[in-house]
C-alpha cells in the first residue's frame, strides 16, 4: 500500500539491496504547521525483506555533520564501493555561492555516516558558469563495468563528470548535456546493456527517461514514464531490480497534511518491454 512510509513525511528516495536486504534511503520533509516551504535538516534509512514492511533505523545523516554546510538535506544517493557505503548529498555551502555536493561515508548502509572528504567535492565556483543558486542538486552517480564511476548532477542544467578511483575528486571536465524539460532529480543507472538517465521533467514535474548504449551518452530521450505525482510540484525516481522484479520508487504527497513540502515516498512496479523502453507506470496508491 502506498505510501509504503506513512508516520513521517519522506523525498526523494534512493535505493539499494544488501545482504539480502532492500535499504531505503529518503529526504525528511519537517516544515512547521503553516509553513509552505521546504524544510529538510536530516535524512532517514529504512530497510525491508520483501519491500512490504519496512523497519526504521536511526536517522543516520544529517545536513550540518557536514562542517562546511549551512544546512538544507536535498536529494541524494547511496551506492555501495570498495566494501563501504557512500553517500553523496545536496546541501547548502555556509561560504561558497549556490548549493553543494558533499560525501559521507559509512562501514554499513544504515550508518552512522561521517563527512568522507572534509570538504564538498562540488561546488558553484567549479562550473562552467552558475547560472543559479540551486544548480548543484540532486546528485546520482554509477560505477560502470570497467570500473569507472560517473556522477549526474543539475537543476535545469544536467551535469556529469567521472570521478576519481578513490571518490575524493573529479577525474576529468564537467560536462553538460541536454535533455527535453530537464528540472532536477537525475537517477542513473545501467541494465540489460542499457544505460537509463531518469529525471523529473517540466513543472509540476513528470519523470522523463533517456537510454544511451554508453555512460557518458549520446542520450536519446525516450518519453514520459509517469504523470506528474498526486499533490506535489516535484518528483525524484529510483530504482531497483529485487526478487526477479524491477521497481520503481517516487514520492507524492498523498498522505494526510501531505503536499509539495510534505512529501512522501512511494513504490510500483516497473516493467520494460523487449527493446528495453519502459512502460508508463500508473501511480497506484
Amino acid at each position: 500500500m502506498n505510501p509504503i512510509i506513512r508516520h513521517k513525511f519522506t523525498a526523494d528516495p534512493t535505493v539499494l539491496e544488501y545482504d539480502g536486504k532492500v535499504f531505503l534511503f529518503t529526504g525528511h520533509d519537517e516544515p512547521p504547521h503553516g509553513v509552505s516551504d521546504y524544510v529538510m535538516k536530516d535524512w532517514l534509512c529504512f530497510s525491508s525483506s520483501d519491500l512490504l514492511r519496512w523497519t526504521e533505523h536511526a536517522s543516520p545523516l544529517k545536513a550540518t555533520d557536514f562542517k562546511w554546510a549551512s544546512g538544507d538535506a536535498f536529494a541524494s544517493k547511496v551506492v555501495r564501493y570498495n566494501d563501504a557505503f557512500y553517500w553523496f548529498v545536496s546541501v547548502s555551502h555556509r561560504d561558497i555561492p549556490g548549493k553543494a555536493i558533499g560525501v559521507a561515508r559509512a562501514p554499513s548502509p544504515e550508518g552512522p555516516y561521517t563527512d568522507y572528504l572534509q570538504q564538498p567535492l562540488i561546488t558553484g565556483d567549479l562550473l562552467p558558469q552558475l547560472h543559479h543558486d540551486k544548480e548543484n542538486l540532486d546528485p546520482t552517480v554509477l560505477t560502470d563495468d570497467d570500473g569507472k564511476t560517473y556522477i549526474y548532477w543539475g537543476n535545469k542544467y544536467c551535469h556529469f563528470a567521472q570521478l576519481n578511483a578513490s571518490l575524493t575528486a573529479l577525474e576529468g571536465p564537467i560536462q553538460t548535456i541536454r535533455l527535453p524539460e530537464f528540472s532536477e532529480g537525475s537517477h542513473l543507472y545501467k541494465r540489460n546493456g542499457w544505460y537509463y538517465l531518469m529525471y523529473g521533467a517540466g513543472q509540476p514535474e513528470k519523470v522523463g527517461y533517456a537510454m544511451s548504449r554508453q555512460i557518458t551518452g549520446p542520450w536519446t530521450y525516450r518519453g514520459i514514464i509517469c504523470a506528474p505525482a498526486f499533490n506535489s510540484d516535484t518528483n525524484r525516481p529510483a530504482t531497483l531490480d529485487f526478487g526477479g522484479r524491477s521497481y520503481f520508487f517516487y514520492h507524492n504527497g498523498r498522505l494526510p497534511d501531505g503536499g509539495s513540502h510534505r512529501r512522501s515516498v512511494c513504490v510500483d512496479e516497473l516493467r520494460y518491454r523487449a527493446d528495453g523502453t519502459i512502460e508508463e507506470v500508473i501511480m497506484t496508491s
